[in-house]
């Protein structure tokens, strides 16, 4: 199929809160990494047997495109597990959707591989990275011989010169190979120069499944003053990003729950839609088996855009707070951390406020949702950062 050939499609009626779609195949993965907030041993026969069918994705995947969306991201877990995966790739392409994959490249086989450079997904396939080196990487995914199928992968897609970008996790088995890891990447052609994204504030178990997965997960993430001093490698590179994030996404605080515009919707591997890949609190998913896509969309979504905190403790700091668009709390973050909608996650607090400080919008000691003259503190930042 030629790779312009797909079609873009009228959005019906306005519903779509975005033009892409997750889905995400299967929350088995054929990693065990110590990070991740999702994955179910591959050999997982309870979670397989619940899985949706190759007829139950098409179905989802014709309505999609019925409803005008451009993009589907497959994900899962490990997505290239599934057996129908090629015949789900080729019916989203044939159906004119785009196709963006996220793999940890072990099953890119030479017919996966031909297939992707056949029918090319327009999109960057993206692909984790969880080391430099068999040690470091399979102390990460806790699976002998991953290091070897993540190579081997990776060179076939660079034999068939099938676009991909590299993204990485840092972690303490990995922590020492950053600059070797930013180097490699460099090297892939369709990087552009730009430096791979590295995740280290790690979500907690979306499905809240283990306590003790979390307690391994907390202890990964890294601290707020490990995080100023990556994020601020560059300052003064890192200061003009903050200044033209500010200079888009300030606004007024308030106690609206969703501010984050709401998606991609997402549907899990078992055919229930869901507003994020994060989110999975019952009282704001669909069945898609029980009813459509376009019944999902106007039914959650629209609930969704209303809902107002509650809790006493938001009301005081997270709805008053002006650094609240550069903070990561979020319902998705407060229901895996705490079980509700509207908790603030003090991690992600401690974040944002130490990024304030490097960048002068508080002074040290300073609660941001105290301040009362944030407008005038913006509008001087970004005045100085011109």
């Amino acid at each position: 199929m030629n790779g312009d050939t797909y079609v873009i499609k009228k959005n019906l009626s306005g519903i779509l809160p975005h033009a892409q779609l997750d889905i995400e195949l299967t929350e088995r993965c054929n990693n065990s990494c110590i990070h991740c907030s999702i994955n179910l041993p591959a050999g997982d026969k309870i979670s397989s047997s619940r899985e949706l069918d190759t007829d139950g994705w098409k179905n989802i995947l014709r309505q999609a495109a019925d409803l005008g969306f451009m993009t589907v991201r497959i994900t899962g877990g490990e997505p290239l597990l599934r057996h129908d995966f090629s015949e789900l790739y080729i019916f989203a392409r044939l159906l004119g959707l785009k196709v963006l994959l996220f793999t940890n490249a072990r099953l890119i086989t030479s017919q996966i591989a031909d297939m992707l450079a056949d029918t090319p997904p327009l999109e960057y396939i993206e692909v984790s990275v969880y080391g430099m080196k068999k040690e470091s990487y399979e102390a990460v995914t806790g699976v002998p011989g991953s290091y070897a199928g993540f190579r081997n992968g990776i060179q076939s897609l660079l034999d068939r010169k099938i676009p991909f970008v590299v993204k990485g996790a840092l972690l303490p088995p990995n922590k020492n190979e950053t600059r070797e890891f930013k180097e490699w990447a460099a090297t892939i052609p369709w990087m552009e120069g730009t430096p791979p994204v590295c995740s280290m504030f790690f979500d907690l178990r979306v499905r809240r499944d283990s306590a003790l997965r979390n307690s391994i997960i907390y202890k990964l993430r890294v601290s707020p003053d490990e995080a100023i001093m990556i994020l601020t490698e560059h300052p003064e590179s890192y200061r003009r990003e903050m200044a033209e994030f500010f200079d888009r996404f300030a606004s007024p605080s308030n106690d609206r729950l969703f501010t984050c515009g709401i998606g991609p919707a997402c549907v899990d591997a078992y055919g229930t839609l869901q507003p994020c890949m994060a989110l999975r609190l019952p009282d704001l998913t669909y069945d898609l088996k029980k009813g459509s896509l376009k019944e999902a969309l106007t039914s959650v979504f629209p609930r969704m855009r209303e809902m107002r905190a509650e809790n006493p403790l938001y009301l005081e700091r997270c709805a008053r707070c002006f650094l609240k668009p550069m903070c990561d709390q979020c319902p998705a973050k407060s229901w895996s951390e705490h079980g509700t909608l509207d908790t603030p996650v003090e991690y992600f607090c401690k974040i944002a406020h130490s990024q304030a400080l490097f960048l002068g919008l508080i002074k040290k000691g300073e609660e941001a949702w105290m301040v009362r003259d944030s407008e005038e503190r913006i509008k001087d930042y970004l005045q100085k950062s011109r």
